[in-house]
C-alpha cells in the first residue's frame, strides 16, 4: 500500500515503514504527526484518487528528526566588473517515519 501526500507545497509518495523528509513541521522528536492532505491511495489492485484530496484519508507517522539539510552554495559574478558574491543556504526539514495509512 502507498499514498501520495502533499506537505509544504510538494508531493511525496509514502508507504508504511518508510521515511520521508518534508519541510519543517512543528513538533518534537518522537511525537506523532498526521498528514491530512492525501491526494491518492493505492494498493496492488485498486487506486483511489481525490479531487483534489480524499475525504477522511490520513497518513500518520512519528517524527524521527528535526534537522537541517546539507549546505547549498551559490556564486554570482559579473565578468570584468569585479563583482562576486558567494553565499550558502541550509534548508530546515522534518524526517517522518510513516506508521499507518488510513483511507
Amino acid at each position: 500500500m502507498y499514498a501520495v501526500v502533499r506537505s509544504g507545497g510538494k508531493q511525496y509518495r509514502v508507504s508504511p515503514g518508510g521515511s520521508v523528509r518534508v519541510e519543517r513541521l512543528v513538533g518534537e522528536v518522537g511525537s506523532s504527526v498526521a498528514l491530512s492532505d492525501v491526494l491518492m491511495i493505492g494498493d496492488g489492485e485498486s487506486v483511489k484518487i481525490g479531487t483534489p484530496t480524499l475525504a477522511g484519508a490520513r497518513v500518520t507517522g512519528t517524527i524521527v528528526a528535526q534537522d537541517r539539510a546539507a549546505k547549498v552554495m551559490t556564486f554570482k559574478q559579473k565578468r570584468r566588473k569585479g563583482y562576486r558574491r558567494k553565499y550558502g543556504h541550509r534548508q530546515n526539514y522534518t524526517e517522518i517515519r510513516v506508521d499507518q495509512i488510513q483511507g
